[in-house]
């Protein structure tokens, strides 16, 4: 069986939706195998996003791709068309908001369990995400609106994104004692 992180961030916490989202994985047939409402700090907030050069350019290059699609001048507003140093202004965005409120952490469980949260999630951009999906029906948020603030995008849930990324999180956010089988 397949295990993936799940995390209801501080704007879905403080939208009291934790209740409608769960429901959704369970739905589907997904366990619910660990879970806890925290308020991390921006320590722990920076071993979830890591201070990796690969990671910080991807993102950095993911956010010119944003900039470029509105027709807007990353050099004006950032201060930098540098991906890398766009990538440690995106990372310090996300560092804060995530520790800015409660987090609801969840550990789920199912065949294909990192794909189908996914599915159900929807894109990262909400204004993006298909209605019916939990972004696509929880939150209106754009990557022009962030990047335009200069923030990150308020965008209700994190999901790991890869069997890999799942594994790193579930130890990062999980002691062996607070998994359950059943």
């Amino acid at each position: 069986m397949e295990q993936t992180v799940v995390l209801i961030k501080p704007d879905g916490v403080k939208k009291s939706i934790m209740g409608d989202v769960l429901s959704r994985f369970e739905r589907v047939g997904l366990k619910l195998v660990a879970a806890k409402l925290i308020w991390v700090n921006k320590t722990m907030v920076g071993k979830h996003y890591p201070y990796d050069s690969k990671y910080l350019k991807s993102v950095g290059e993911k956010t010119l791709e944003n900039y470029s699609k509105y027709g807007m001048d990353p050099g004006e507003n950032l201060g930098t068309k540098d991906p890398f140093k766009i990538g440690e202004m995106v990372r310090e965005w996300n560092m804060e908001f995530l520790s800015s409120g409660p987090v609801f952490a969840m550990l789920l469980e199912g065949p294909s369990a990192v794909m189908i949260v996914r599915k159900i999630v929807g894109h990262t951009f909400p204004s993006e995400a298909m209605p019916g999906t939990i972004r696509g029906d929880f939150s209106l948020d754009s990557a022009y609106d962030s990047n335009l603030q200069k923030r990150t995008t308020r965008n209700i849930i994190h999901a790991s994104g890869s069997v890999k990324e799942a594994k790193f999180e579930k130890k990062l956010w999980f002691k062996r004692g607070e998994i359950y089988s059943y």
